[in-house]
């Protein structure tokens, strides 16, 4: 069973800076393209940004391209997802998750998911 648990989440001021990490078990995770979704409140999930499985091809969405950054380390089972400039329209659960496809913006390509890290931006 493949496992993904989310850290990093908190609370930080309008302009501050966050690093997320997913670990992810398992021995296949240089397999997966990797992503990461959030969900604010009373909204629905909504993409963030995707790596593939080599770290060669990444995707963003426009609200996050230039202050967010999504790298994995493959000896480490672990994605991240570096955020700067943050704002508070950024304040969401935040999801990874992984698939055995491309990567892609489409949360229903994906395979596995973890239970999410809470952002929460003040301003």
């Amino acid at each position: 069973q493949v496992q993904l648990v989310e850290s990093g989440g908190g609370l930080v001021q309008a302009g501050g800076s966050l690093r997320l990490s997913c670990v992810v078990s398992g021995r296949t995770f240089d397999s997966y393209a990797m992503g990461w979704f959030r969900q604010g409140p009373g909204q629905e999930r909504e993409f963030v940004a995707a790596i593939s499985w080599s770290g060669g091809s990444t995707l963003y969405a426009d609200s996050v391209k230039g202050r967010f950054t999504i790298s994995r380390d493959n000896a480490k089972n672990t994605v991240y997802l570096q955020m700067y400039s943050l704002k508070p329209v950024d304040t969401a659960v935040y999801y990874c998750a992984a698939s055995w496809r491309a990567p892609s913006y489409y949360g229903t390509t994906y395979d596995y998911w973890g239970q999410g890290t809470q952002v929460t931006v003040s301003s």
